[in-house]
């Protein structure tokens, strides 16, 4: 089912997400949800916050940002830590699907090793660099509180504030479904 994205201004984007348990009756449900609100949404990753859940669960698919000599990425993620992040850092766009029509360059670790478990609540423990690192890094912030707003300098948030003003108020175009704070 898809539904609607919470926009910034939502207390929920703020909260720390809660641990999933692996006898979770809606895990499954969730995960379809995710993917299918992400896909209607043309976006690359979503987590459980941004649909209203406060969860520790977020989907990507790297697909079509990744360079083609890298083979396709697609995974859930449920209850990540990010053990480790490599000092090497690369400044690059991004957008956030709750936070629409705003994008910036944002510093991210090139380099990171996480811990998470997979839909069928198997371990993993695996390093990702690139494209797929960063999105990893921005849909973990969501279980975390954390928007890329935030590694913004004060001055850059100040002259965005207007514009977050009126996404919080639900006063965007996005051509995917959305809930907003008022």
């Amino acid at each position: 089912m898809i539904r609607p994205i919470v926009l910034y201004g939502s207390p929920i984007l703020r909260q720390k997400a809660l641990k999933i348990e692996a006898d979770d009756p809606d895990l499954n449900q969730l995960i379809k949800d995710l993917w299918e609100t992400m896909y209607n949404a043309d976006g690359v990753g979503l987590a459980a916050p941004q649909i209203g859940v406060s969860k520790q669960v977020f989907v990507v698919d790297a697909r079509e940002l990744q360079p083609p000599e890298e083979p396709p990425f697609r995974a859930v993620f449920i209850n990540p830590r990010i053990l480790d992040r490599a000092p090497v850092y690369t400044l690059q766009e991004e957008g956030c699907l709750s936070i629409p029509g705003i994008r910036e360059r944002i510093s991210r670790s090139s380099d990171i090793e996480v811990e998470y478990l997979d839909e069928d609540f198997s371990l993993h423990r695996q390093r990702f660099r690139g494209i797929v690192a960063r999105i990893i890094q921005h849909e973990y912030d969501h279980l975390i509180g954390r928007l890329f707003i935030d590694y913004l300098s004060p001055i850059k948030r100040q002259l965005l504030r207007r514009r977050l003003r009126y996404i919080a108020a639900g006063e965007v175009e996005a051509h995917y479904p959305f809930a907003y704070a008022k």
